[in-house]
């Protein structure tokens, strides 16, 4: 398994710094318990293909976990 890509902060700046400072906001939104959030670190990735950047990244702290990873792409 190859390493995830290095961190990206060039993203819709409110949602990054909402979800980066409150992250039991999002599971709130997707019906999940807020408490998840303490399992998780939001962070921000470009993935290469053509250059595809997605808003934001809940990736399971444990990586060792079964947690899924969420992808974040706002719309407004």
């Amino acid at each position: 398994m190859s390493p995830l890509p290095k961190e990206n902060v060039k993203t819709d700046t409110i949602f990054y710094s909402l979800f980066k400072e409150f992250p039991s906001i999002f599971f709130e939104l997707i019906n999940q318990s807020t408490e998840q959030a303490a399992t998780y670190q939001f962070t921000s990735r470009e993935i290469k293909q053509l250059s595809f950047r997605v808003d934001g990244l809940f990736l399971p702290k444990n990586e060792a976990s079964n947690q899924p990873f969420y992808l974040v792409e706002v719309q407004y």
